[in-house]
């Protein structure tokens, strides 16, 4: 039987040229990163099942790639349900390990804990543009922090990570779980109505407001809550006057604390930023995550036509672990699309002219390439990049390809 040579569906190769552009951002990311006080740190890829199947991860538990038991603990014939078989799964995000993490090492880790941790996650998710089924993502959480300052902190170190990137025309949408369920309050739905109504909004950019209302209405919600409640969107603006607005609107049943503190973080953010980017409050974004409890987040770029990273507040979940709940905070970024939209505009990796080829013909006496190679390892030593390479009877493709891989000096060596 032959074997296959393209990659599992969903998983992609990686090449060289790719590969360059991926390492840069990584690093530029770390180095922002620390420069806000984060500090790194790693969990494995395989986690419990019982703990990615906690009822926190949203859809994406409908996307886990489940492990089968090992050795002795693997009895298929006498298996009788799916938990006689898996009791492990591939990770679909970095925020549900590193809650086990934090609970198991909170001991050892200062307060607050400011944590930076990149890695592949896996999705049984449908291929398309810009999302795979193995990809990276990278993440930044404070852990320990109640206050206002860790969404500001994260918010200004991701747009400060994006900008030196070169990203300049980006929006951060900005809302708050507990101004959705006012909304929601305010408009005459019961509490447990709440994710499906949150669902149906999310869709608000794709369908529009008669695609929502006719969702709601084929959900058999009351007509006067869905129309009471789709007004509560007519003429917002995307300024913290909206907040103050709906502040005032939603008076018993929104606390007015947690609108004055959204107010804060937005001009916080806004006065501080270095980066070129747009802050703007956004009542319809709910993020899918069924873990956030106050402040929600999102990346937007209109190159994209979508989200490229997002947040929020989780302060219930490591709660889950321990049975006593921690403030926390986490934003993501979404470094595969960030590295797809790069690659597309044709992007160049700053301070990558420096690099040195050697090409040696064939015919080149002992001595001769052992002087080259030394020459060589000298330069390497010098901070060069230096390549060298036996010349193939193709000379001007070889060269070709060269160039094209960032070499800008090619010094062929004859005998």
């Amino acid at each position: 039987m032959q074997l296959k040579k393209k990659p599992v569906t969903g998983m992609k190769d990686i090449l060289p040229s790719e590969m360059a552009i991926r390492e840069y951002v990584l690093q530029v990311m770390r180095d922002t990163y620390h420069s806000f006080g984060f500090v790194s740190m790693e969990t494995p890829c395989v986690e419990h099942l019982e703990n990615l199947n906690s009822k926190q991860g949203g859809e994406n538990e409908k996307l886990i790639f489940k492990i089968l038991k090992r050795g002795e603990k693997l009895n298929i014939e006498t298996a009788k349900e799916e938990a006689d078989l898996t009791d492990g799964g591939l990770r679909y995000d970095l925020t549900v390990p590193l809650c086990r993490y934090y609970a198991n090492h909170a001991n050892e880790l200062p307060s607050p804990f400011k944590a930076l941790q990149t890695g592949n996650v896996w999705r049984a998710d449908r291929p398309q543009r810009g999302r795979y089924r193995q990809f990276r993502q990278c993440d930044i959480d404070i852990l320990g922090e109640a206050g206002s300052i860790a969404e500001i902190e994260l918010i200004l170190a991701t747009s400060t990570f994006l900008g030196k990137v070169g990203f300049d025309r980006f929006t951060i949408r900005i809302n708050d779980r507990r101004i959705l369920k006012a909304m929601a309050a305010y408009s005459g739905f019961a509490p447990e109505t709440y994710d499906t109504v949150f669902i149906i909004l999310d869709k608000m950019d794709k369908i529009g407001v008669e695609g929502v209302k006719e969702e709601l209405l084929a959900e058999g919600y009351d007509a006067a809550s869905v129309e009471k409640y789709l007004g509560l969107f007519e003429g917002l603006s995307e300024d913290a006057q909206a907040v103050a607005g709906l502040k005032e609107q939603l008076n018993g049943f929104l606390d007015p604390d947690v609108a004055d503190n959204l107010v804060h973080i937005m001009e916080s953010v806004s006065k501080a930023a270095k980066a070129s980017f747009s802050m703007a409050f956004d009542a319809t974004l709910v993020r899918g995550m069924s873990y956030y409890t106050g402040p929600i987040f999102e990346i937007t770029m209109d190159e994209y036509g979508g989200s490229v990273g997002g947040g929020g507040r989780y302060d219930e979940m490591i709660g889950k672990f321990t049975g006593q709940n921690t403030p926390a905070c986490g934003f993501s970024v979404g470094f595969e699309r960030i590295v797809m939209l790069l690659l597309e505009n044709g992007y160049k990796v700053p301070g990558s002219s420096d690099k040195k080829a050697y090409l040696l013909d064939k015919k080149l006496p002992d001595a001769r390439v052992q002087e080259i190679v030394e020459k060589a390892m000298q330069e390497r030593l010098e901070g060069k990049q230096v390549n060298v390479a036996v010349m193939k009877k193709n000379r001007k493709f070889q060269k070709d390809q060269l160039a094209e891989e960032g070499w800008t000096e090619i010094v062929e060596i004859f005998e």
